[in-house]
């Protein structure tokens, strides 16, 4: 159980629990780094010390459960955990609750639960919207039960999560292109993309072994995740994860993948390179000043300078400066110099 504020949650892991298929990539003990489901008095636990490190600030921040499928949990345990939580939501110390769980454990009554205990945030693995995909890596669900349980969970008033998954066994870029267009039609508030990463002793482990199953290359995953960025971007829904979060555990546990501990910032990077190389199509090589937003200078110059370093390649000599008057990120002014 993690008691320190991230992305404005205090997270709490229920690992694997609820889980009725084990997926061909899964380990969620290894990913999240807990063992067990945090206890009532665990739970209580690590809000008391959030709120003693947060302060008022924590009146912005969400309770959440994640690492398992919450909603299919023994409904005991559920409930045992959401009252923990709820006293802090109801003296208005957290603004709610937020629980990811799985497409197909989502129903009328178990909304109902959740609004009375104060969850106000639900994040559904969808992983894939592609059924031969979902079908090979054992996820026991159907693309249609997404759009299902999403219309459902936005219909009672919840914000909408959803998460997808590339490089998936059996999948490709098209069909991650695809599912990231399909999620961005159901117009969820937020979504996470994870990169497929091999752990040890899973079944695409095996494959792997067997050279049934490649992984991505960071440079492919890379140049993918820049791409779906660009889409949900587009219809204005906030990517607030990209990239599994960096642990010793997991990069102990790790046997192959576009793993990179600052995976979204090598994302954003290349986000920043396609449009600049689009804008400089039409133009001659030579010398330009390329002006972003002064908090986006780092991402427009690219880790280690490596958009520099490829503009050069192909005839460009770029010096990036910041431009008060550019408020929005990937705006982008281009002149010679």
């Amino acid at each position: 159980m993690d008691g320190v504020l991230k992305h404005a949650n205090v997270s709490v892991f229920v690992p694997h629990e609820g889980c009725p298929h084990q997926c061909i990539f899964c380990d969620q003990r290894i990913i999240s780094g807990e063992e067990q489901r945090a206890t009532y008095r665990e739970t209580q636990l690590a809000i008391r010390t959030a709120i003693n490190s947060l302060g008022e600030q924590s009146k912005n921040a969400e309770i959440a459960f994640f690492g398992g499928s919450f909603t299919a949990i023994y409904r005991e345990d559920m409930m045992e955990l959401l009252k923990a939580a709820y006293p802090f939501v109801a003296n208005g110390r957290f603004k709610g609750i937020r629980c990811s769980t799985r497409p197909d454990a989502i129903n009328e009554e178990i909304l109902l639960i959740l609004k009375n205990y104060g969850v106000t945030s639900i994040e559904l693995g969808a992983q894939s919207m592609d059924d031969e995909v979902l079908r090979r890596n054992r996820r026991g669900h159907t693309a249609q039960d997404v759009v299902n349980a999403s219309k459902l969970i936005k219909s009672h008033g919840f914000s909408l999560g959803l998460q997808m998954m590339t490089g998936l066994y059996c999948d490709t870029k098209e069909k991650s292109i695809q599912t990231a267009r399909a999620i961005a039609e159901l117009m969820p508030d937020t979504v996470r993309i994870y990169p497929t990463i091999v752990l040890e002793q899973t079944v695409l482990h095996l494959l792997m072994l067997e050279g049934k199953y490649v992984p991505q290359t960071l440079p492919e995953a890379v140049e993918l995740c820049s791409e779906l960025l660009g889409i949900f971007r587009e219809k204005g829904i906030n990517v607030i994860k990209l990239g599994l979060h960096a642990s010793e555990l997991l990069e102990s546990k790790m046997a192959g993948g576009p793993y990179h501990p600052a995976f979204r910032e090598l994302c954003e990077g290349r986000m920043y390179l396609d449009i600049v190389t689009k804008l400089l199509a039409d133009k001659p090589e030579g010398r330009y000043t390329v002006s972003v937003g002064p908090t986006e200078i780092s991402k427009a110059v690219g880790q280690r300078k490596c958009n520099i370093t490829s503009l050069w390649k192909k005839g460009y000599q770029i010096k990036v400066k910041g431009d008060e008057q550019i408020k929005v990120p990937y705006e982008v002014k281009i002149e010679a110099r």
